[in-house]
Order: C-alpha cells, then structure tokens, then sequence
C-alpha cells in the first residue's frame, strides 16, 4: 500500500487539533480527504461535498459514496474485526479492512458514522481496493437514523464499520431505530461482517458504556461504580452480534489506563443488569491493534499493542454499591484474564467460541476497597 506524504501530515495535525471525547482518535475517519467521492443528498444529485441533510428534518443523511453507485449483490461470511483505536496506517488497520473487504465479496462497503465526512472511502477504495463502492452515511440524528435512505443503504451492505468518535451520538441518535434494526438484519440475515474502532468497537457488545455524560476513569469507577461518569451503561438491547453476548469491550485500553474501569463494568453487569458472574465477559483493545474474528469464533491479534480477554470467574462483587469503593476479590481471583500481544501476521490467536488462546498469558484481576490488582 503507498501511504502518501500528505496523508502522513494530515495524520499528525489530527493528532494535534482532535479533542480528548471519550474516544476522540487519531485514524482514516479524521482524515476527511475528498478524494474520488462525492456527498450526496437523497434525491439531489452530487453535492460537491456539501449536500445531504445530517440534522433530520426529512432531508436524509449525508451519504459521500466512491465506486460504483448501483447495488450489487455478492457472496459474504460474516467475522468480527475489532479495533483499539488510533490506527492510521498501522499493521491492524490495514489488516482489519482487508479482513472486512475479503468478506464482504467484493460488494459495497458501507462506514457508519455521526460525524465528520468521507476520511475512509479512499483508504478502502484505492488502497485496500476490491469492492465495488464505499458509502459513508454521516448520521447524526435520530431523524436520519430512521430515514429511508439510511435503512435501504445499510441492508444492502456487504460490510459495515462503524468508525472512531463518541458512542454517545450513537447510542442517543442509532439506538431504537430503523438503522439499528438494519445493522442487525444485515448482520444476523445476510451474514456480513463488521468492524468497529474505538467508539464504534464500545457499541459492538451486548452489553456498553455509553458514556452519555462524562468519561469516566478507572480510579473514579473503582472508589465509586455509581460514580456520575458510569451513566450509559446499558445493554441487551442494541446491537446483536454473534460471539459478543454477555459482554463489555473497551478500547485505549493500556494508552488510557481502562483496566480498571472495564474490570468494573463487569462487576456492574453482574450486579445490576443479571449476567451470571460466571458468564459476564470483556474484550479490551489496544491503540494500533486489531482483534480479526472468524464466523467460527477463532481470532487472530494483529498490531503492535495486547488484546485483553477477561471472564468473571470467582464469584459475585462482595461489594458493588454506590458512594463505597469496589470489592470484588474472590480469593484474589474474581475475573480471569487472558492478554494476547498483537503481532504483524497475527501468530498469537484466541477462540471467542471456547474462551481460550495461544500465545498469550494468563492473569487474574480483582479490586479490593477499590484498589485494583492484576497478577
């Protein structure tokens, strides 16, 4: 793949003008070029780059599409590829869309986001190359989540990514709606597969942090797991993706210190949203690193950071209540863990099906007054 000069300075100006949202992160979704593409509004014909509705009203959502815009079908298999975050240009990326392009067939390529503009069609295009258009949808309301263009685009899909931002425009804006109920049509009918980074990975468990209010820290979540900035944490009713049930993910996670704040939203899972402790489970993701799961459940760790699969294994939280610090120690053995390093042909893999890898080591986690230990 040629990575263009002027692709790498726009890389490190996002890394200096982006915000510090939940998961603002520097990757092909902040690098908005326009190359070869063109915003559309439903009906209106090219826009220049400036059409489409975004904010309801009935006017649709912006939709940029590069390729060919006439609907092909093609022949998909469903995986999952999960990825940590700030991965322009990085190993994982380039794994992971080429992961996402193999199994769509070569059909139409579809990136869901709620803000910002085409950064990924030409990286998916012309330099992984091999389908037959990538369409961005820019959905940043619940008017254009339930819009008819948004819905037809979606079920027509041979993959979807759900590019980096904050979960809690897609939660708010996705979550009840007919693009939801497309996502999974597309899914669970048509079997394709999908990606999401780092925003886009929280939403892709049973189970997510939604962080509608602040971002909460690890050292916040652990002194208080009812702390204000746990609001949005919520699940079992969005989206449905296989291998993913009764599970968390969480992204940034050694860059960003979220051990500790995803070990406690487990802890919340079990004792408030009725996942058994024996079967509440989480997947955390480094920056620069990708998780690339088969339609049978074995995976591959691409990337220069760890994958983190963890499972509660000793028992319910001794004590998990609001405005008291989190215990949750079973014998200093309350969650297992499994941290698989990325590598760059994928060597070290894990079985989402069985629950168990090679090539990693195995840890347990526990907090006990809210001070957090992995050993």
């Amino acid at each position: 793949m040629k990575i263009k000069l002027t692709h790498i300075l726009l890389s490190l100006a996002a890394l200096l003008f982006f915000g510090c949202e939940e998961d603002a992160v520097t990757d092909q979704s902040q690098i908005d070029s326009k190359i070869d593409s063109s915003a559309k509004k439903p009906g209106g014909g090219n826009g220049g780059g400036n059409g489409g509705g975004g904010n309801g009203g009935g006017n649709g959502p912006k939709v940029y599409t590069t390729g060919d815009a006439a609907d092909v079908s093609t022949s998909t298999s469903f995986g999952i590829a999960l990825m940590g975050g700030a991965d322009a240009y990085t190993t994982a990326e380039t794994a992971a869309f080429q992961f996402l392009v193999n199994k769509s067939g070569g059909g139409d390529f579809v990136v869901l986001r709620a803000s910002g503009s085409d950064g990924y069609n030409s990286f998916i295009y012309n330099d992984i190359g091999g389908v037959n258009s990538v369409e961005t949808i820019i959905v940043d309301s619940r008017a254009d989540a339930d819009h008819t263009t948004t819905e037809t685009i979606v079920k027509n899909a041979e993959a979807i990514f759900i590019a980096g931002g904050d979960q809690s425009d897609y939660v708010n804006y996705w979550k009840d709606t007919k693009l939801e109920a497309a996502i999974n049509y597309a899914l669970n009918t048509k079997n394709i597969p999908i990606g999401g980074s780092s925003a886009g990975l929280a939403i892709l468990g049973e189970f997510y942090y939604g962080a509608t209010g602040s971002s909460v820290i690890s050292s916040e979540a652990l002194n208080d797991p009812y702390n204000s900035g746990m609001a949005g944490l919520d699940g079992g009713s969005f989206l449905n993706v296989n291998y993913l049930s009764n599970l968390i993910t969480d992204s940034h996670y050694n860059e960003r210190d979220r051990q500790g704040r995803h070990f406690t939203f487990m802890a919340r899972l079990v004792q408030d949203f009725g996942v058994a402790y024996g079967s509440v489970k989480g997947i955390g993701v480094d920056e620069a690193t990708a998780v690339l799961v088969e339609s049978n459940g074995s995976s591959k760790v691409f990337g220069s950071g760890s994958a983190y699969f963890l499972k509660g294994n000793g028992g319910t939280p001794e004590t998990c209540q609001s405005g008291t610090p989190l215990t949750w120690y079973r014998g200093g053995q309350a969650v297992s863990a499994y941290v698989v390093p990325g590598t760059t042909n994928g060597s070290n893999t894990f079985n989402l099906a069985s629950w168990s890898g090679s090539g990693g080591t195995s840890e347990y986690w526990y907090a006990n007054s809210g001070s957090f230990t992995r050993n």
